[in-house]
């Protein structure tokens, strides 16, 4: 089991470092929701583990990040890249898990060490790499350079602030 999801998660590495786009990751749709599921679940683990939120902010958080989901495929379906986009959102959903777990262990082990406030710093800085991740995901998808898929993931984030305050003080904006 192991050794057949070391390769994606290998994968799901690469492109967070940006040596890699959406195109490794296989055209499947059981992958798609398994990375959704993992993404929830994250998503959980983060509110547990934050004192000062609570379920409210994991539902803002996953209303938040399916809005993501739909600008950046309104993106690739306007790019008339529309057979990419199952791929796209596998690897923006499993980019995410990835970096939603960094953050888990961060947090997890800096808070006793050096507090709340500075280990929150620290770790969400981590969740802020998801706009150039995204960016470059993006940017491989529609065929574009770098700056544009990164504008986009910016853009998508300032909507995701924006929709925040609509939705209530969720933290945890990206996807």
């Amino acid at each position: 089991m192991i050794a057949g999801v070391l390769p994606l998660l290998t994968t799901l590495f690469d492109i967070i470092r940006l040596r890699k786009g959406p195109e490794a990751i296989p055209h499947s749709s059981v992958l798609f929701v398994m990375c959704l599921v993992a993404w929830i679940v994250a998503g959980e683990i983060i509110v547990m583990l934050i004192v000062e939120l609570d379920q409210s902010d994991a539902v803002s958080s996953i209303a938040l990040g399916v809005v993501a989901l739909l600008l950046y495929a309104l993106v690739v379906v306007s790019s008339q890249r529309s057979p990419r986009l199952l791929q796209t959102l596998t690897a923006i959903l499993g980019c995410g898990v990835l970096l939603q777990c960094f953050f888990i262990v961060s947090y997890s082990f800096l808070m006793p060490v050096l507090g709340r406030g500075i280990a929150g710093v620290v770790s969400y800085l981590l969740l802020l790499w998801s706009v150039p991740v995204e960016g470059h995901i993006i940017a491989r998808t529609i065929d574009r350079q770098w700056y544009v898929g990164f504008l986009v993931a910016l853009a998508v984030f300032l909507i995701q602030i924006q929709l925040s305050s609509f939705f209530g003080p969720a933290d945890l904006a990206t996807p």
